[in-house]
């Protein structure tokens, strides 16, 4: 897995590079094809938003791209949160395909069995 860390309003210490590195290798199991995954850590100048550490991730794999965003107090279970929802979705495309997969095949049986042996 290619992961770019990129800081906005904020310096990435080597703690929380290692730790979303960490966190974010989970979904490198997930999928079968090593993928690209910029992540940004941002901190909300705006003084009335209470949940200010915000992580967003960008996803690319092959022929999709998924994206993801959650904002908390605490950077860290911002980043456990963005894993959870990317994980999500990963499991999510890959039970989409599988099922596109079954039709597919099933279409392909119904159009066997109506052809008639010449």
């Amino acid at each position: 897995m290619e992961l770019h860390v990129k800081g906005k309003n904020l310096q990435v210490s080597d703690a929380i590079r290692s730790y979303a590195e960490r966190k974010l290798s989970k979904l490198d199991k997930q999928v079968s094809k090593p993928v690209r995954v910029e992540l940004e850590l941002a901190v909300e100048k705006n003084p009335s938003i209470a949940a200010n550490q915000v992580a967003e991730a960008t996803v690319w794999l092959k022929g999709h791209t998924l994206r993801a965003r959650e904002a908390t107090r605490d950077m860290k279970l911002s980043i456990d949160e963005l894993t959870e929802k990317l994980l999500r979705q990963v499991k999510d495309e890959r039970e989409r395909k599988a099922s596109k997969r079954k039709i597919d095949k099933h279409a392909l049986d119904a159009d066997d069995a109506a052809t008639p042996d010449v």
